[in-house]
């Protein structure tokens, strides 16, 4: 198995190599797409199931729209075309054909005349559908989500950070209220950030977009950040309140039960595969891929050591009622007794996938009624009685999920810092500090002028940060600043 550049080398490569190596995804034919594997796609799903449960237990429905949307959509919400202009797919064509060269080219005969996009996001096709659904107050609240692809068309890629198709969920919400829709559109935000921190044992700081960061065609956005490795900031997700734009870009009315007739507001919401990157950098170390037992496929790798049939007979046995009790305890596990490996072998295999514990029994363990427990987070090692085993690793899961999100929350607070002066502000992205907490005026120019000195982005207005509530000068301009803002290079 080939051995990781380490992080501290070139960690652009190292991330490669672990979504190599650890069989999650591979290059596609196509420029900036992947195939993501079995192992990969095992853990998305876990992922998923874990949002999808709460999304239910909120009232959502999950439903299906096309991925062609009609490229006259987005002509009706004009901050929505603008912002998603560039990065749209467009199929002109509905037909080849074979030349008289017999190659294989596009027929001109069948240029389509209303021309489709591969959606970049759903809004235009979901509020057209809720203009022939939504009649009446009784038609409110609509809750809908949908698990799908999307395609943003994209010249650098990287492997589930940013590709130009990926797998997403995109919620669309229709209410009665401005206050309900905003409502929604805070409590999405709020079912993000538990999932985030309890399931993939990842800390994030929240708060709202800028103006100028905020998802096109939205009155507000809120948004979860989260400290790579790196000290580069990843976007886990985000959550809109749309007012009424979308609804009165494709006429979307109710009435009210006093007879009134009123557009209905909006929320979308949204996480990607994306996390799927955040998540190997934030946890993973030089050997490979580190996961959180609540997010792995496999909790528990069991490994029999022999050296005759015999010997594998008896550990298969004597592991037998072990096995038993993980499935009546919910505990996920394998056990790999594939010959031709060696130990080792197996061993540098599920390190590199991450898989939080390591189960090997040998012959010795049988007569001394024993197992050894591995820990992937910290590689600790230590052998209990059999009939402890089962009740030790259930508590040894819970401790490796608790101490990967406290390992990555101290990451995160030592790379936080504080700046009031430009200069400060500068050599703290150039030295990539990580998460720069400092005063701003409040203007898009002074933002974008920052951006363009130093490539880091204003990545949120925390809400709840305690550092922040202090007013201030501007770390450029000196102008009045009513708190700090999260600034950050960012993927």
């Amino acid at each position: 198995m080939a051995q990781l550049v380490s992080r501290k080398e070139n960690f652009s490569e190292w991330y490669n190599g672990i979504v190599k190596n650890a069989n999650l995804a591979d290059q596609a034919a196509v420029h900036g797409c992947m195939i993501i594997k079995p192992y990969g796609f095992a853990i998305w799903e876990k992922i998923k199931e874990s949002f999808d449960k709460k999304f239910k237990d909120t009232g959502h429905q999950n439903a299906y729209f096309p991925a062609l949307i009609p490229k006259s959509f987005f002509g009706r919400e004009a901050a929505h075309v603008d912002g998603f202009a560039k990065e749209c797919a467009v199929i002109t064509h509905h037909r080849l054909k074979v030349n008289e060269e017999n190659k294989i080219v596009v027929d001109e005969n069948a240029r389509l005349q209303d021309e489709v996009i591969l959606r970049p996001t759903s809004e235009t096709v979901i509020w057209n559908a809720y203009k022939n659904w939504i009649r009446s107050y009784r038609d409110l609240p609509l809750k809908l989500n949908q698990w799908c692809n999307v395609f943003r068309w994209e010249m650098k890629t990287k492997p589930f950070l940013r590709t130009s198709e990926f797998l997403w969920q995109e919620g669309h919400t229709a209410h009665a209220t401005a206050e309900e829709a905003f409502n929604e559109a805070v409590m999405m935000h709020g079912i993000y950030y538990d999932v985030i921190k309890n399931i993939l044992a990842i800390p994030t700081i929240t708060g709202a977009k800028t103006a100028n960061e905020r998802f096109a065609g939205a009155e507000e956005t809120f948004t979860l950040e989260a400290l790579m490795q790196d000290c580069k900031a990843v976007q886990m997700g985000t959550s809109h309140f749309l007012g009424q734009r979308f609804a009165k870009a494709f006429d979307v009315k109710f009435s009210a039960a006093d007879g009134s007739l009123d557009f209905v507001h909006g929320s979308s919401w949204g996480v990607s595969t994306r996390l799927m990157g955040a998540l190997i950098m934030t946890h993973s170390d030089d050997k490979g891929l580190v996961l959180p037992p609540k997010i792995a496929p496999i909790q528990v790798v069991i490994v029999p050591i022999s050296k005759s049939e015999e010997e594998k007979k008896n550990v298969l046995t004597y592991i037998a009622d072990i096995i038993t009790k993980f499935s009546q305890q919910g505990i996920s596990f394998k056990v790999d007794d594939r010959e031709g490996f060696t130990p080792g072998w197996k061993f540098n295999e599920y390190e590199m996938q991450g898989v939080p514990v390591r189960l090997a029994v040998g012959m010795k363990d049988v007569q001394n009624n024993s197992v050894e427990i591995a820990r992937r987070d910290n590689f600790e090692k230590f052998s209990v009685e059999k009939d402890l085993c089962v009740d030790v690793i259930l508590k040894t899961l819970e401790d490796i999920q608790e101490n990967l999100y406290q390992r990555a929350l101290h990451f995160q607070n030592e790379h936080t810092v504080i700046v009031d002066s430009y200069d400060d502000f500068k050599e703290a992205i150039k030295q990539r500090k990580g998460f720069v907490l400092a005063h701003w005026d409040g203007t898009t120019e002074t933002e974008l002028k920052i951006k363009e000195d130093t490539q880091a982005t204003i990545r949120c207005i925390p809400k709840d940060d305690p550092r922040c509530k202090e007013e201030g000068k501007c770390i450029l301009t000196g102008k009045p600043s009513k708190q700090r803002v999260l600034f950050a290079q960012a993927y």
